[in-house]
C-alpha cells in the first residue's frame, strides 16, 4: 500500500539534486508541482516533461533545469523570464522510449482516487509515461508519486491497456481537490471559418478523423456536427471540445474504423470543464498509450483517415514550418508528423494542413506562404510528406505534383498581394 502524504511532504522526498519525470499537460499533478515550487534549495533538479499546464514557481528556481518536448504558453513565458528551459526535439510517440532512457528517479502523475478495487484512473492523459510510471513503482531505488484528485474525470482504456494504476503500484499517494487546467476555446474568425469550410469538403461520411486544438479544428467539428454527413470515427491524439460536440450531435459511431471499432480513441484530452464532465465515466472514449494511437501503421489501417493539423509557414516547395518562428522554438512537433505520415501510407487517406495566408508583424502584412525560407529555418514537415494545404483562399493539393505545379498551386491560395512572387 502507498504512503499517504500531503503535497508538501511528498515534495520533501526529492533530493536537492534529483531527476523527475512528469506527463504532458493534463497529466501533470497540480498540488505536487506547486509544492515543489515552494522549495528553494535545489542544486541540480532535472525535470523531463512537455506542455506545462500547472502554474508553479518550480521552473523559475535556481538549480532547476526543465527539458521539454513541447512548448506551450507557460514554457514561452518561462523562457522570457530567464528560466532554464530547453527543447528536446521528438515527435510524441518517441516520448516513451526517451523517458525510459532518461529513467528519472522520481515519476509522478495525476489520477483519480482509487475505486473499490484499488484502481486509480489516469484520467486525461495516457501519452508516453504509463510504462515508466509502472517501472518506477516497481523499482525499490525509484519513487512513484501519484496525486489523486476528486475533481478529475474517471476515464477508461481498452483491453490490455486499462489506463489506470493500482494502489499497490504506487509509493506515495497525495489526496487533492485540484481541478484540471481548462483550455480557453477561442472564437473562430471569418478567416478560420473560410478555411474550415474548404476542409470539410475532404471529409466524407464514414471518415476517421484526427483533429488538433484551436479555432480552425473546432470550427471544422462544428460544421460537421451541423452538416448532413455522419457515421464518423475518431482516432485522434488529442480529444477536444470539438470531438465532444461531434459526439453530442450524434455524428460519431466509430463503426467503420479499421482500428478499435466502436470507440473513439485518443491519448490525452484538453479543453473546457464541460469536456471533462463529458468524459467522466464515458466508456465511448478510450485512452490508449501514444505509441499505439500515433503509430503511422495503426493510423493508416483506419478507413478514410483524414488528419487536420496547422502550420506557421510554407515555402513554394511545400516544406512546412509548424513549431518555430524565425528559428526560435514556439511549440513542438507533437503528433502532427505521426498523423501526416500515417495518412500518407494510403493515397485514399488525406492529410490537411490548415493556416491563414497572412500575419501582421510590426504593422506590416506578411505572407505565410513564401518563395523560400531564409537561413536558420527549421523544417517540421518535409515536402514529400505534404498532401493538402488549405488557406482562406482555397485548396492546394500537392501530393504527386511537380515542383513547378506545387508553386503554382500554392500561389493560387496565397493572399493576392503576394501571388506574383510565388509563381515560378
Amino acid at each position: 500500500m502507498p504512503t499517504e502524504l500531503t503535497a508538501e511532504q511528498a515534495a520533501a522526498r526529492l533530493d536537492a539534486s534529483d531527476t523527475l519525470g512528469i506527463p504532458l499537460g493534463p497529466g501533470q499533478p497540480p498540488a505536487f508541482l506547486r509544492a515543489l515550487g515552494e522549495r528553494t534549495d535545489w542544486t541540480d533538479l532535472r525535470v523531463y516533461g512537455a506542455l506545462l499546464a500547472v502554474l508553479t514557481e518550480l521552473f523559475s528556481r535556481p538549480g532547476v533545469h526543465y527539458l521539454s518536448g513541447f512548448f506551450g504558453p507557460l514554457e514561452r513565458a518561462l523562457l522570457g523570464s530567464g528560466a532554464d528551459v530547453q527543447f528536446t526535439p521528438a515527435d510524441f510517440r518517441r516520448f516513451g522510449p526517451l523517458l525510459e532512457r532518461q529513467a528519472p528517479r522520481v515519476m509522478t502523475t495525476v489520477a483519480t482516487p482509487p475505486d473499490a478495487d484499488g484502481w486509480c484512473s489516469l484520467s486525461l492523459h495516457a501519452g508516453g509515461t504509463i510504462d515508466e510510471l509502472r517501472r518506477a513503482g516497481a523499482d525499490p531505488d525509484r519513487v512513484l508519486i501519484v496525486e489523486a484528485s476528486q475533481a478529475y474525470p474517471r476515464t477508461f482504456g481498452l483491453g490490455e491497456h486499462p489506463h489506470a494504476l493500482h494502489v499497490d503500484e504506487i509509493d506515495v499517494l497525495i489526496a487533492s481537490t485540484d481541478e484540471p487546467f481548462a483550455l480557453p476555446d477561442g472564437e473562430p474568425t471569418d478567416v478560420d471559418d473560410a478555411i474550415a469550410r474548404h476542409a470539410v469538403g475532404f471529409i466524407p461520411s464514414g471518415a476517421t478523423l484526427q483533429v488538433g486544438i484551436g479555432a480552425i479544428p473546432n470550427r471544422i467539428a462544428t460544421l460537421l456536427a451541423e452538416g448532413d454527413g455522419g457515421d464518423y470515427g475518431l482516432h485522434t491524439e488529442m480529444f477536444t471540445d470539438g470531438c465532444m460536440h461531434l459526439h453530442r450531435a450524434g455524428k460519431v459511431t466509430d463503426a467503420r474504423k479499421g482500428q478499435f471499432p466502436g470507440v473513439s480513441v485518443t491519448t490525452f484530452a484538453f479543453g473546457s470543464p464541460e469536456l471533462y464532465r463529458f468524459l467522466d465515466g464515458n466508456s465511448d472514449v478510450a485512452f490508449l498509450p501514444v505509441e499505439i494511437v500515433n503509430s503511422p501503421e495503426v493510423i493508416a489501417a483506419n478507413a478514410d483517415m483524414v488528419s487536420v493539423n496547422g502550420a506557421l509557414a510554407i515555402d513554394a516547395q511545400g516544406q512546412v514550418v509548424a513549431d518555430t518562428i524565425d528559428g526560435k522554438q514556439f511549440s513542438g512537433i507533437g503528433g502532427a508528423e505521426d498523423f501526416v505520415a500515417g495518412a500518407g501510407l494510403e493515397l485514399s487517406d488525406r492529410s490537411l494542413i490548415c493556416l491563414p495566408s497572412t500575419y501582421t508583424k510590426d504593422g506590416e502584412l506578411r505572407s505565410r506562404i513564401v518563395p523560400h525560407f531564409g537561413p536558420g529555418a527549421v523544417i517540421t514537415t518535409p515536402r514529400h510528406q505534404v498532401d493538402v494545404i488549405i488557406t482562406e483562399y482555397g485548396v492546394a493539393e500537392l501530393e504527386g505534383r511537380t515542383v513547378r505545379e506545387r508553386a503554382e498551386a500554392l500561389a493560387a491560395v496565397a493572399h493576392p498581394d503576394f501571388r506574383d512572387e510565388l509563381r515560378p
